[in-house]
């Protein structure tokens, strides 16, 4: 699934290409899980809306709408294999697209999703997503997201209503760049390892999003193209194979359902 510096990228490319335009109709598949709104409904919101802005909250793309009635936005969760694309109407339409905005600009807007896993809805309120921002929650608060808690860090991390928008990819090298074992218990973590694990979660989602995030599955950004951030992975997914710093074999066990790969000599 799409996290952070995936979502904001995806974010970043369309508000660049759609911004300012105005949605002249909306046009919807009959698959009703892919819809958290009625699709009546959302037809209705974004039929005629302004699209002000693009950008991202914990893992949801959110457009501002300005139009004739109260502010809206369009939230879009993009779920396993979900994509965002901004497209000519003469580009074949790819299968499994379950919404398609044609803008003022003459191009189109297209939410495409195998699995339909993602979800489409509007809301008429300002959307702050279900925890903190991990790239500028202030140290004091990060540390107490996590004081007192009996799970493990690694889980406690991945929990979205505490931080929003990390997930198991930038968890596991986050850690391994405080120098941080994933089966430490949250609460137990000293402010040292609180302030170095703060450092390390905000560089590595930075220079993600520099290098377009990590396409290790379906991922793509708005024109289609893949990430670079995979290229960079320390321990995710690279069990069996060397640590990067220390030469020593990556290890994978599993927290919370989740595969989680460490460096046992690294990590403490």
């Amino acid at each position: 699934m799409p996290e952070l510096p995936e979502v904001e990228t995806v974010a970043n490319g369309v508000h660049q290409r759609v911004h300012g335009q105005i949605i002249t109709a909306v046009r919807t598949t009959s698959n009703p899980q892919t819809f958290k709104s009625p699709p009546t409904e959302l037809a209705d919101t974004l039929t005629g809306s302004v699209i002000d802005r693009v950008h991202r909250v914990g893992k949801t793309i959110v457009a501002d709408l300005s139009r004739n009635g109260p502010p809206a936005q369009l939230l879009i969760h993009l779920g396993m294999t979900g994509r965002l694309l901004v497209s000519t109407p003469d580009t074949p339409i790819p299968p499994h697209t379950h919404a398609i905005l044609t803008l003022s600009s003459g191009k189109e807007l297209r939410f495409v999703d195998p699995r339909r896993f993602g979800r489409l809805s509007v809301l008429h309120e300002p959307y702050t997503g279900p925890g903190k921002e991990p790239l500028t929650i202030p140290l004091e608060d990060f540390i107490s997201l996590f004081r007192n808690r009996k799970t493990p860090i690694k889980a406690a991390l991945l929990n979205q209503s505490l931080l929003h928008g990390v997930g198991n990819i930038y968890a596991d090298e986050a850690l391994h760049h405080a120098g941080i074992r994933p089966r430490r218990h949250a609460g137990r973590l000293t402010r040292d390892e609180f302030t170095r694990l703060r450092t390390a979660l905000q560089k590595v989602l930075k220079q993600a999003i520099k290098l377009g995030g990590s396409s290790v599955s379906d991922y793509v950004d708005a024109e289609g193209a893949a990430g670079f951030f995979q290229l960079h992975h320390r321990v995710y997914s690279r069990t069996g194979q060397p640590c990067r710093t220390c030469k020593t074999l990556i290890e994978r066990i599993v927290i919370g359902g989740r595969s989680t790969h460490f460096c046992p000599t690294c990590q403490k």
